[in-house]
């Protein structure tokens, strides 16, 4: 089977196509600043064939149209024509109440993806509008939604729920639904591999850490708790998000006159790793760099960094009645042996500790922990689009 995953983003549109037997990349890539001067696209075969050019594309349906004329072009495509691509997976990023698993794209489905704007107001409208747009070119080809949120549909109410009048959660849906669910799944089930062991028998904190981060309480499969909450503004220390703060800071700016746009645009955009350090750059190669330089601001941004993360595995070891492991992954907990350098030595009192030669990994799956730890801390490589595509398959499959 051929499966097509895309991601879509406000201004962006990402694809990748896969061979299903053996799982095979065929091809990937995106088109950036769609709707915005010079667009890019960036094309990579499974060959090593690539393109890199600018383009005229004006909306998603022109990038989508773009992205299946480089597909079947006979110089740099992977597909014969078009009627090759057997099913279309999607990232979409809120599933609300009501979609707790990855599912075939109908009607109903797709309302409640509308439904969820308000709760996802930059992601949710250009995830819907990718799968209109697949539904206009490849006619009668299923689309499968795959929910950022569904992993953690797992959680109990204790977990979920915030302790306000219960109302607002029955009326308006206000609670803890998590992110980075379908990293998290794949980490989850790539590292009960890389043991050799059955899921159901790992407790797992799996910490997903890029620009935006987050961590997960995994008990034989299930999220028993994650950090992020109804946004993915709630938890760690970010690279311009805040994570968690007093929620009445919130009414405190908006009473010294800020709005409220200008308040959610301040804690979203301008805040975290690049508010406290004031670098001007939220890339945490650039705070480590400052740090190392002796950056009195980015050296605080980086302890912050650390203090919220350690202090959240500490408590979903305790959560999980002790951990098998500590798994890192994402663009900074893969390939920074210098923040789990940071991070591991301060897991010492949970049976954590680093090697600091293995450590040197980067970007590929490995024990970085001494051989004596009782938690071992694991780099495990996150790949989301293959996961979609495997979502994609076991819907169509009905396993």
């Amino acid at each position: 089977m051929k499966v097509l995953v895309i991601n879509a983003g406000s201004s962006s549109l990402k694809f990748t196509m896969y061979r299903m037997s053996g799982e095979q990349m065929l091809a990937k890539g995106m088109i950036e600043r769609i709707g915005m001067e010079k667009p890019q696209l960036k094309y990579e075969r499974h060959d090593g064939l690539k393109i890199n050019e600018l383009v005229a594309v004006g909306n998603h349906d022109d990038a989508l149209r773009l992205v299946c004329e480089k597909l079947v072009d006979p110089n740099c495509g992977v597909l014969r024509s078009l009627a090759d691509v057997q099913a279309i997976g999607h990232r979409v990023v809120h599933g609300g109440e009501k979609c707790h698993d990855s599912v075939r794209v109908t009607e109903a489905i797709a309302e409640n993806i509308r439904e969820c704007f308000a709760l996802a107001p930059l992601h949710n409208p250009p995830n819907l509008g990718a799968i209109e747009a697949c539904e206009r070119v490849f006619p009668g080809v299923t689309n499968v939604a795959v929910f950022d949120t569904a992993f953690h549909s797992s959680m109990p109410a204790e977990s979920y729920l915030f302790a306000i009048p219960y109302e607002y959660y029955t009326k308006l849906g206000i609670r803890k639904y998590g992110f980075h669910g379908t990293s998290h799944k794949y980490v989850t089930y790539a590292t009960a591999d890389f043991l050799g062991k059955p899921v159901y028998s790992l407790r797992l904190i799996t910490c997903h850490l890029g620009n935006g981060c987050s961590v997960a309480a995994v008990n034989s499969g299930n999220v028993l708790d994650t950090s992020m909450g109804m946004t993915p503004l709630m938890g760690l220390v970010m690279g311009t998000r805040c994570g968690d703060i007093d929620p009445a800071v919130v009414l405190h700016l908006i009473k010294q006159g800020m709005t409220a746009d200008e308040v959610d645009a301040m804690l979203n955009k301008k805040s975290g790793l690049l508010g406290v350090a004031g670098l001007g750059t939220s890339d945490m190669r650039d705070i480590i760099s400052a740090v190392e330089s002796g950056h009195t601001r980015a050296k605080q941004a980086l302890e912050m960094f650390i203090h919220r993360l350690v202090f959240y595995i500490g408590a979903y070891h305790t959560l999980l009645g002790g951990a098998d492991a500590v798994v890192f992954t994402g663009g900074i907990g893969e390939n920074s042996a210098y923040i789990r350098g940071r991070i591991i030595p301060r897991l010492n009192a949970i049976g954590c500790h680093l090697d600091p030669e293995k450590n040197q990994v980067m970007g590929k799956a490995a024990i970085v922990s001494t051989v004596d730890s009782a938690v071992q801390a694991i780099v495990m490589p996150t790949n989301e689009e293959l996961m979609i595509a495997r979502e994609t398959v076991r819907v169509i499959k009905g396993n």
